[in-house]
């Protein structure tokens, strides 16, 4: 269970991964030396993975985004997982066994992309669907 301590530094680091100890202090009212040591405590027992940033889609070419469910016969080769395009990837429940959150640059990338996965992957069924707009997204 978190501390409402630690849930206030998670907030500021949330919000700005790149702020400095002395200003996430400053901002939780929590002196510096208490947010290190939780910053630290927070990083080894794996309740924060990894420090990273909000990209904006259009400027790194990622702005055509879509969402795949599939079903398949077989599991799912992992090398797909590695691929760029592939950002997020949840089991579910229900007549679909996965969702896939793609980004491409354009329709011919993501066209090249499921013609390729498609073939790779014995899929029974998929249902796509292409993202017209961003209202939230976070990481």
């Amino acid at each position: 269970m978190l501390s409402d301590k630690d849930l206030k530094i998670i907030e500021q680091i949330k919000q700005n991964s790149r702020a400095s100890v002395r200003d996430i202090a400053s901002a939780t009212g929590l002196r510096p030396s208490t947010v290190h040591s939780r910053i630290k405590k927070l990083t080894k027992d794996k309740t924060i993975e990894k420090f990273t940033v909000k990209l904006n889609n259009e400027a790194v070419e990622e702005d055509f985004i879509v969402f795949v469910l599939l079903r398949s016969e077989k599991d799912i080769d992992n090398k797909i997982f590695k691929n760029a395009a592939v950002k997020e990837v949840f089991g579910i429940t229900g007549e679909y066994d996965l969702l896939l959150k793609l980004k491409f640059s354009n329709i011919n990338e993501f066209n090249n992309f499921i013609i390729s996965f498609r073939k790779d992957n014995k899929l029974t069924k998929t249902l796509t669907m292409i993202s017209t707009t961003v209202i939230k997204e976070e990481i």
